[in-house]
């Protein structure tokens, strides 16, 4: 099969105050025609980043990335790229907001009207044409994200975990359609990369799922060809053995990986770019931790799941949480409590926030708003001074899901309070 897009020796950093932060190092990779190619990794692990370079939107530190041979130097003209958060320009109508890409290009407006239609006609949004992004549900808006990449014809569609700000119907069905117009022939594009953390989608949509991994830096812990015909079983014993298998590499740890290539090392110090807080909230974590410790403190997290009655995935942000804080430690699927993990949730309330303010206060963004607050006014400081500090390596919403969890955790620990009305963090006491 054709290679469309091929990734060598690819490492991205960021320069910080640490020196360079490595965010990929070592990353190589192919994009062949016919093929559905999905990026799977915790938070941090960088895929969202990959992707971006595969697109051409970022350059790589150093290596190369190449459309049918020929290196990136900007935008890859090949690619279209559909966003978790629909992206559309409010002021446009559906029909103008696909139109939008085609517009850039300089073709002409008849032209671009005919292409716009037929894609509208595609993706089954016949009727909204003269409808307004506030007008639609946010299935219908991210139908016009789909509309709008695949207008311009790519041969290679790269989208950012462009079901996760759906609900869960809503994104079912989404799936469910794109992969029938995939099936149809019908679909305007030879391949399509997405980027998501959700183990069952990546093995539901995928022909071959890449597993990044983290700590301290992105890189490819394994790949898996899936040779399941469409449509896939949930309940088949083939899906499910492959589900258990990405899952223990997801939520393992790699023994003995190399260092990074190009000189590239992990900061002697955890950093702001390098060290995500993951989506959890402090009962979230805590409540994991004491189903953990009535466990003998260690448990299969496969097992656990469905003890709960939860998918793994849901399961994730919180052992990722755990991890973080130095409470618990994974390794081969299991999850176990550390020392400092028992003794978390065994403590009484008060205990229990001196344990985690210790642990907190060491994380890199909980640490920075603490020690701004210490060295700043007496009269606290605005959400968008750290909203600007993580906008050099976080999207915008990422940038909202970090500044939530750190307000969560540190009110908590009591390291600082927070005025939601005036958007104002304060040291406490």
């Amino acid at each position: 099969m054709t290679e469309l897009l091929t990734v060598t020796g690819l490492t991205k950093s960021y320069a910080g105050a640490d020196g360079e932060l490595p965010v990929l190092a070592g990353i190589d990779l192919s994009v062949r025609e016919g093929e559905i190619v999905a990026l799977l990794g915790k938070s941090g692990s960088g895929k969202s980043t990959l992707l971006r370079c595969l697109a051409g939107l970022i350059p790589p530190s150093s290596g190369t990335v190449a459309y049918r041979g020929t290196p990136l130097k900007g935008a890859n003209r090949g690619a279209a790229m559909v966003f978790q958060t629909f992206a559309l320009l409010p002021w446009l109508t559906v029909l103008a907001n696909v139109e939008v890409g085609l517009e850039a290009r300089g073709v002409r407006p008849a032209a671009r009207r005919q292409a716009a239609l037929k894609a509208i006609d595609l993706i089954g949004l016949d009727g909204f044409e003269s409808a307004y992004p506030k007008e639609l549900s946010g299935g219908m808006r991210q139908r016009v994200g789909f509309a709008r990449a695949l207008v311009t014809e790519p041969d290679v569609l790269l989208m950012d975990e462009p079901f996760s700000a759906l609900d869960v119907l809503t994104a079912e069905n989404l799936r469910g359609e794109l992969l029938e117009l995939w099936e149809s022939g019908e679909f305007p594009t030879k391949a399509i990369v997405v980027v998501t953390h959700n183990i069952e989608e990546a093995v539901l949509l995928a022909d071959r799922v890449v597993v990044l991994g983290a700590r301290p830096y992105g890189t490819i812990r394994a790949t898996f060809d899936i040779p399941l015909p469409r449509p896939r079983d949930r309940d088949a014993a083939a899906f499910t053995k492959l589900i258990d298998a990405v899952y223990r590499t997801m939520t393992g740890r790699e023994q003995g990986a190399p260092l990074p290539p190009h000189g590239l090392r992990p900061p002697a110090r955890p950093t702001l770019a390098g060290t995500p807080l993951p989506a959890a909230s402090v009962d979230g974590l805590s409540g994991l931790a004491e189903i953990l410790r009535r466990h003998q403190g260690k448990v299969d997290l496969a097992d656990l799941s469905d003890e709960l009655g939860l998918e793994i995935d849901d399961l994730l942000p919180q052992v990722d949480a755990l991890e973080l804080l130095g409470f618990a430690a994974v390794e081969g699927g299991h999850v176990a409590l550390t020392a400092d993990g028992d003794a978390f949730s065994a403590a009484d309330v008060r205990d229990s926030k001196h344990i985690f303010a210790a642990a907190a206060g060491e994380l890199p963004l909980i640490r920075l708003i603490r020690t701004s607050l210490v060295n700043g006014a007496d009269g606290g400081l605005r959400a968008g001074f750290f909203r600007d500090i993580l906008a050099h390596h976080y999207t915008s919403e990422q940038v909202t899901r970090q500044l939530e969890t750190a307000t969560d955790w540190g009110r908590y620990a009591e390291l600082f309070s927070y005025d939601a009305l005036h958007q104002r963090y304060r040291l406490d006491g």
